[in-house]
């Protein structure tokens, strides 16, 4: 089994098409879409649907017939099978069958969308679409609210301005650069903010999927917000949240004085002598 990416019909490789027209069948999300890129390519490989809805039980057929001896290419509308793609369950499925899969590069909207968006491209984390389920979701933005990395997601557009504001909500006011119809011929690159991302299309109606690139968090707006949260703990309140993960009391005095920005041996300076003279009832240093 391979598994075929497909974008702008421009994008087709040679290798790419030489092995759609010599597998025996073509599992694709969606025949009608397909059927014009093989009559383009006068490709006449059977094909047969291979979507979300059915993902589990058909994988298991077409397991079926590559054991059989069968080949089988899976392709997508666009961009890359299993990525944020049904195809994840077929190749997890053939791996636990012994069946080799090969992957034919092409188009990756994540990596397009990355390399346009005018952001940083040396760290980023990939969350394709967030859950449907509201808390789950509300759980993977908390989480990314303290990313530092960039940001790559995914979006249908009836979910866009929605989606907008929820990470406007989490995240605060960020960059970020909205991608659509990356390849094609309405290629869209919006590089903006969120604020002005969300005033664009509460009056503009989204069309097509989107790629949204988003800032991450600054490390130095990170440190802030860390520094500001262990002022809220006392000394030995802070102190006993590492001792508690197994931190011996030097290890643990030496985090503790790096978490507030201090010497270390103004920490110890605290634990053993002004607390000891507050237990006695001494003046201790001001």
């Amino acid at each position: 089994m391979c598994a075929t990416p497909i974008g702008n019909l421009k994008d087709m490789t040679p290798r790419v098409q030489e092995t759609l027209g010599s597998v025996d069948l073509i599992a694709e999300e969606d025949t009608r879409n397909s059927i014009r890129l093989l009559n383009y390519f006068e490709i006449h490989t059977p094909m047969t649907s291979y979507h979300e809805y059915n993902r589990v039980e058909k994988a298991r057929q077409l397991v079926g017939q590559l054991q059989e001896g069968k080949n089988i290419a899976l392709i997508t509308d666009a961009g890359t099978p299993a990525i944020s793609d049904p195809g994840e369950v077929l190749v997890r499925m053939c791996q636990e069958n012994g069946i080799p899969v090969t992957a034919l590069p092409g188009p990756a909207a994540c990596i397009a969308a990355l390399t346009l968006s005018g952001l940083s491209t040396r760290r980023f984390c990939f969350e394709g679409f967030l859950p449907m389920d509201k808390k789950e979701r509300a759980e993977v933005l908390e989480e990314l609210k303290e990313e530092t990395r960039t940001i790559v997601l995914y979006e249908a557009p009836h979910h866009l301005v929605r989606m907008l504001e929820l990470l406007r909500e989490t995240l605060g006011e960020r960059r970020i650069t909205l991608c659509r119809e990356l390849t094609k011929k309405f290629e869209t690159v919006v590089p903006t903010t969120l604020d002005g991302a969300l005033q664009m299309y509460r009056s503009e109606e989204p069309r097509g999927e989107y790629v949204l690139v988003v800032e991450g968090m600054s490390r130095e707006e990170k440190r802030k917000e860390q520094t500001a949260a262990w002022e809220t703990m006392s000394v030995e309140e802070h102190m006993a949240f590492y001792e508690k993960q197994g931190m011996d009391e030097k290890s643990a005095m030496k985090q503790v004085a790096r978490d507030r920005g201090v010497g270390k041996r103004e920490i110890y300076g605290y634990l053993h002598v002004e607390r000891k003279d507050m237990e006695t009832g001494g003046g201790g240093s001001k």
